[in-house]
Order: C-alpha cells, then sequence, then structure tokens
C-alpha cells in the first residue's frame, strides 16, 4: 500500500465534479493518515487564491474550502509554478500554506519510493 499521495488536479469550475472528485479524495486521504501532496495545475490554480474556493458550487459536494483546509491541515498542496506565471498569481498572493513549485518537485514526488500518483 502506498505511503503517500500525489494528486495533480488539472480541473477547476471548467469541470466541476472532476474538480471536486480531486480535492475530495485528497482530503480523505489526509484525514486517514495517509501523507497527501496536492497539486494545483490549469483552471485548479485559482484555487490557491484566498476566497476563490468559496466561489465554487457543487450540488452534493462538500465545500471546497473545507476540504482544502483538510489538506493543509496534514498534508501539502503546491500550485505549479507554469500555471501561476500565465495567471499572474505570485508566492505573496496565495493562502497561507500552499507552496509554488514546478515540474521538478512534481515528478520527485510522484516518483519517490511507495507513493501512488492519481491525476483528475
Amino acid at each position: 500500500m502506498a505511503k503517500k499521495l500525489v494528486i495533480k488536479v488539472t480541473a477547476g469550475t471548467d469541470a466541476p465534479e472532476r474538480c471536486s472528485q480531486a480535492f475530495t479524495v485528497a482530503a480523505v486521504a489526509a484525514a486517514s493518515g495517509v501523507e497527501v501532496s496536492l497539486w494545483l495545475t490549469g483552471e485548479s490554480a485559482w484555487f490557491a487564491l484566498p476566497g476563490r474556493a468559496a466561489e465554487f458550487e457543487l450540488p452534493h459536494a462538500a465545500p471546497l474550502p473545507d476540504l482544502i483546509d483538510g489538506v493543509l491541515a496534514s498534508g501539502r498542496v503546491t500550485l505549479c509554478t507554469q500555471c501561476a506565471a500565465r495567471r499572474g498569481i505570485e508566492e505573496k498572493d496565495v493562502l497561507e500554506g500552499v507552496r509554488i513549485a514546478g515540474a521538478q518537485v512534481f515528478v520527485s514526488e510522484a516518483m519517490a519510493d511507495g507513493t501512488q500518483a492519481l491525476v483528475y
């Protein structure tokens, strides 16, 4: 069984169900004691900004801010460097606890022994 779960979420409001699934799996894994690293890429990059997750709505889904808080409580949330740059997002703009890092760090995390990687 993987000891660490790396999840890359590429969807945002453009694909709300896929987006919600990624955040839900990450939060449930974190709450279950799994070491979680959640990567925000593509349209999900916007959720690294304060208040943006609160704007997301999907019937019968947990509130996105609660899911993000659940991951941040015991895991890590990373915003893709290129995705941030394309959107004009800087380190000073993101939620407390969110880091900005690039593909080299993602590959390093995903390839580590005992790690399972998922992409949504």
